[in-house]
C-alpha cells in the first residue's frame, strides 16, 4: 500500500486488561493500514476485539502496546487532555443504540459536540447544524423531539451530529443494529454517499454481511488478532 495516502497506520496494537489477577488480552499484535477516504468493515465473533479496537480508533483508549498512527501523529502517545482534542477535531461516531439526548429536538441534538468548541458562535452552531440535518435528509424535521422521531430518523440525526464538526474520520459501531433491513439499507446509502462525496474515512463495526459487504474492505478479528483482509 502506498505510504503517501495513509491515513491510518497500526503497528503491533495490543491491549491487555487486568481482571482481578488475570490479564485478558483483548487486541494482539494488530497490523493494518487504511488509506484516506476508505470504508471498511471491521468482523469477527462477540469477544473478537471489535470494541477494543473501535475504542483505540476512537481515541477513547489507549493501547497498552504498539502504535496508532493517525494523519501522521502518534495518537497512541497522547495524554487524555491531547486525545479529547483529536477526538473532537477529527472524528465523528454513530452507535447502534443513537445516544441521544431524550425531550430535545434534533436540532439540538445534532449542535452538542460545538458545545465543546468554545470559538463557534451559537448562530454558527445552528447553521452547522443545519446542514448536517439536510445532508441526512431530515429537512424539515429538526425542531421534532427525539420521542417524535422513528428509529431511522434518530440514527440519522446521530449521524448529522457525528459530521457536525466536519470530521475526517467516522467510526460506526453496528449503526444498523437497532433498524429494519430497509431502514438499515437507506442509512447504509447515507454513508456510501458521505464517503463519495465528502471523502470521509469510514470504518463500520459490524456482524452483519450485507452492511460488510458494502465497504470496500474488511478487517476480521478473532481473539484479538487480525485473522484475514478482504476486498470487496
Amino acid at each position: 500500500m502506498p505510504t503517501d495516502n495513509v491515513f491510518i497506520r497500526l503497528e503491533n496494537i495490543g491491549r491487555t486488561y487486568d481482571v482481578g489477577e488475570t490479564q485478558v488480552h483483548a487486541l494482539r499484535e494488530v497490523n493494518t493500514s487504511i488509506r484516506r477516504g476508505e470504508m471498511i468493515a471491521i468482523m469477527g465473533p462477540s469477544g473478537s476485539g471489535k470494541s477494543t479496537l473501535m475504542n483505540i480508533l476512537g481515541c477513547l483508549d489507549k493501547p497498552t502496546a504498539g502504535k496508532y498512527i493517525l494523519e501522521g501523529d502518534p495518537v497512541s502517545a497522547l495524554d487524555r487532555a491531547e486525545l479529547a482534542s483529536v477526538r473532537n477535531q477529527k472524528i465523528g461516531f454513530v452507535f447502534q443504540s443513537f445516544n441521544l439526548l431524550s425531550r430535545t429536538t434534533a436540532l439540538e441534538n445534532t449542535e452538542l459536540p460545538l458545545l465543546y468548541a468554545p470559538h463557534i458562535s451559537s448562530s454558527e452552531a445552528r447553521d452547522k447544524a443545519l446542514l448536517a440535518l439536510a445532508q441526512v435528509g431530515l429537512e424539515g424535521r429538526e425542531h421534532h423531539k427525539t420521542n417524535q422521531l422513528s428509529g431511522g430518523e434518530q440514527q440519522r440525526v446521530a449521524i448529522a451530529r457525528s459530521l457536525v464538526n466536519n470530521p475526517s474520520l467516522l467510526l460506526a459501531d453496528e449503526p444498523t443494529g437497532n433498524l429494519d433491513s430497509k431502514t438499515g439499507e437507506e442509512i447504509m446509502k447515507i454513508f456510501t454517499r458521505l464517503n463519495k462525496e465528502k471523502d470521509i474515512t469510514i470504518i463500520l463495526v459490524t456482524h452483519d454481511p450485507d452492511v460488510a459487504a458494502i465497504a470496500g474492505r474488511k478487517i476480521h478479528l478473532k481473539d484479538g488478532r487480525v485473522v484475514r483482509e478482504e476486498r470487496n
